[in-house]
Parts: C-alpha cells; structure tokens; sequence
C-alpha cells in the first residue's frame, strides 16, 4: 500500500525506495517471481524517489545480477539482498552529497508495450498447465518456489488431491502420452508428460503433508493409475 503523499513529500531531501527489479521492467508486487516465471537471465535492484504513482520515479542507482537457470525465488531473493542493502548505503550517500544524476524511466523504455509487470501473485497463477512446453512449466515452479508455490491435481486411483511442486528438472522431446499423463518406476523417479517433452519432478507436497523428495514420496505411493490435471 503506498504512503499518503503528504507523509513522503515531508522529508527535505525527498523519500526514496528500494525494488526488486530493473526498473522501469517489472513494476508491482512480484518482481522476483515474474522475472524468473518469464525466464529472464537477469535481473537487479534500483532506487528511486518516490512519485505519486508506484514504481514510476526517477531512478537514483540500478545494479544488476544475474539468474542462472537452476535459481528459484529463494535464491535469488537472497542475491539480491545483499546486493540491495549495499545500493541502499550507496543511494544515501548520494543524496547527502547532492551529487547525483536522475535517470526517468521514460528514457530507458520509450516504448510502454516493451514493459513486463509484476502484479500480485494469486492461486490461479500458480497452477501448472501441463498443455504448456516444459521450458515455460519450469520456469513456473522455480518462479514460485518455495512460496507460494507451484501447484496442481494429482488424480490417483479414482480420488484427487493437490500437489505443490517445489522443485523440477525438463527433458525435451516428443512425448508420446498425452500431457498430465504420469511416468515412473516406483521408485526414483516421477515425470509428467507437457507440450514438447517431460517435466521430472524431484520434491513435492501433498495437501496436509511434510515436503518430501520424490523417492519419499514414491516409497509411501502405491497407486496405479497417476495423472496430473
């Protein structure tokens, strides 16, 4: 929720923020998740004085990170808040000097439909599409991993619960089953069949349940007929 105006324009020398994006990219409430969802390779921190509306000041100071494929929302999290209290420091030194340069975000993206956001995330942003290609259901999951987490139906032997996905490896190819269809020998292992190959999944957590490894899982797991939908 934004400050009054009133109580952020009292400051003398102005009121600034920190974000958890490459600002202009990425305004909202969730720009770690979305920057990850959306496979971004980077991402960063800026500073900005505030404005009346969100995310939308000039920019003091921006610093980049990198997002490897392997990182969740956890990991990068953690990145990049290191990196965001050192600019914290930076950006205060700065203004008690007065010697800094503002950049508007409207020179950085002249163009709004070139703009990502980042709005809340909900439940039904969670849910995982097995319709869709491997690629885009693996960035979904390490996008919201650990919280709030992936999510979908596991339908088992007439009965149906939900499953949170925490952590997940892909496979390219051309799957033979349907997408939502469920392979595995019991025992190491569990893939479901997407778009354009197989989603391995490596932990997960039923509804009312610990986290556990897949071959947790798989050891307590009896059922015969196993599909996601």
């Amino acid at each position: 929720r934004m400050l009054p105006e009133v109580v952020w324009n009292m400051p003398p020398m102005g009121t600034f923020n920190l974000h958890a994006s490459l600002l202009p990219q990425y305004r909202g409430a969730a720009p770690i998740n979305w920057a990850i969802i959306n496979g971004e390779k980077e991402t960063g921190v800026t500073t900005f004085f505030l404005q009346h509306k969100i995310d939308t000041g000039n920019i003091i100071l921006q610093e980049k990170i990198d997002i490897q494929e392997s990182d969740n929302v956890e990991i990068v999290y953690n990145k990049l808040m290191r990196v965001g209290s050192d600019l914290v420091l930076k950006t205060l030194d700065l203004i008690g000097t007065g010697k800094y340069e503002l950049k508007t975000q409207a020179s950085l993206c002249k163009d709004e439909s070139l703009l990502r956001t980042a709005p809340k995330i909900f439940k039904e942003t969670c849910q995982i599409n097995w319709n869709k290609d491997v690629t885009s259901i693996y960035n979904l999951v390490r996008g919201l991993s650990p919280y709030p987490a992936a999510w979908s139906t596991l339908k088992y032997d007439g009965k149906e619960t939900i499953v949170k996905i925490f952590e997940t490896e892909k496979g390219l190819c051309q799957p033979e089953e349907k997408p939502g269809s469920v392979i595995t020998d019991g025992k190491s292992y569990l893939k479901v069949a997407a778009s354009n190959g197989y989603i391995s999944i490596k932990s997960l957590q039923l509804a009312g349940k610990k986290r556990l490894k897949i071959e947790e899982f798989l050891c307590g797991f009896n059922a015969k007929e196993v599909s996601f939908i």
